[in-house]
């Protein structure tokens, strides 16, 4: 598992003791330049719980960093920081992939049931924007770029992932429909976030991400 996180002293603890971390392999917390006790509050949770640091800020940065350091594993499975999403699900995120029926499951909020004041306007428009270019562009049907998603590890290396920041998610969803890989969504729970997001609880997260999302998903429409 893969947990980027940037400054969520807060938060951090409660999503690890929140995990099944018993029948986990490998817990990595990327702490992404944090400038709180994140790392400190990860390493205290203990179990397999391991903190790697990333100096480079980034969302994208920060996944490929925390990928790179995973001991050899069969699913990946990546999770926010800020306990918005509810760890306990991850059994049902997981089991279309151990069932050996899908390649790569996102946890849909759309789908599932989200916990008022959770999902702002802002980022259901903008995944309702997104997913909508996707299915034009490439057929697919997502209702959600949601951060808690799991995937075959040797069906992410096929992937070769590049983005950095905020157009990971999305650059993930149109790499997995164009090479083929077996898709599912599966319905998670979400509720308010601990803290304020970096990304839409700012005007400027907001503009940035929404530009980043759709310049990676008009850069990958594009002819080879």
């Amino acid at each position: 598992m893969v947990i980027p996180a940037l400054n969520e002293e807060q938060s951090i603890g409660l999503v690890l003791r929140d995990l099944p971390l018993e029948r986990l392999n490998e817990v990595v917390v990327v702490d992404n330049g944090s400038t709180d006790k994140t790392g400190e509050v990860a390493l205290a949770v203990g179990g397999p719980v391991r903190v790697v640091e990333e100096p480079r800020r980034g969302y994208g940065q920060a996944c490929l960093t925390g990928i790179a350091a995973l001991e050899p594993c069969d699913v990946v499975v990546f999770l926010d920081a800020d306990h918005s999403d509810h760890p306990g699900e991850l059994r049902r995120l997981v089991a279309p992939i151990l069932k050996g029926h899908k390649d790569f499951v996102v946890g849909s909020r759309v789908r599932g049931n989200a916990e008022p004041g959770a999902f702002l306007p802002q980022a259901r428009y903008g995944n309702w924007l997104a997913c909508t270019l996707m299915r034009m562009f490439w057929g697919a049907r997502w209702t959600d770029l949601g951060p808690f998603r799991a995937i075959r590890r040797d069906a992410l290396a096929r992937l070769e992932m590049k983005d950095r920041n905020f157009g990971w998610t999305v650059e993930m969803q149109i790499k997995a429909v164009r090479h083929g890989l077996r898709c599912a969504e599966v319905p998670v729970s979400y509720r308010r976030r601990v803290g304020v997001s970096k990304i839409t609880g700012t005007v400027s997260g907001t503009v940035r991400a929404g530009y980043k999302i759709l310049y990676t998903i008009f850069r990958h429409s594009l002819p080879l």
